[in-house]
């Protein structure tokens, strides 16, 4: 039977709207996938680019300003929390520039180039 891993490792500084020594908080850290899938395609926004209306993401995701991502969703308010153990800072950054982003029920997606499964 095959397992697969349901977690990834961040190897690398992820892209993204988040300052880059928040971004860099992440590398080394093993998070929980979402789901079991391997990597798939999601339609993103910015955490601080995102239109805040869901008309307003529709309009955008029509006018093509979503990025196509490959990556690994994990759980927001989680990640976070994880990335609070090692760095309090970063975290609160997140939960003070970007509370509706990490909300729970929400998702983070990591692009796969800066991932491995652990």
């Amino acid at each position: 039977m095959n397992f697969q891993s349901r977690t990834i490792q961040i190897v690398a500084v992820p892209p993204g709207d988040a300052p880059y020594w928040v971004r860099e908080r992440w590398v080394g850290l093993e998070l929980p996938l979402a789901d079991s899938e391997e990597h798939r395609r999601f339609l993103t926004f910015g955490v601080l680019s995102q239109p805040r209306s869901l008309w307003k993401q529709l309009l955008a995701l029509l006018l093509g300003r979503a990025e196509v991502v490959e990556g690994y969703a994990v759980d927001a308010a989680p990640a976070v929390d994880i990335l609070g153990r090692s760095s309090p800072e970063a975290a609160a950054w997140w939960r003070e520039n970007a509370p509706r982003v990490i909300a729970p029920g929400r998702y983070l997606v990591f692009h796969a180039h800066v991932c491995r499964r652990a």
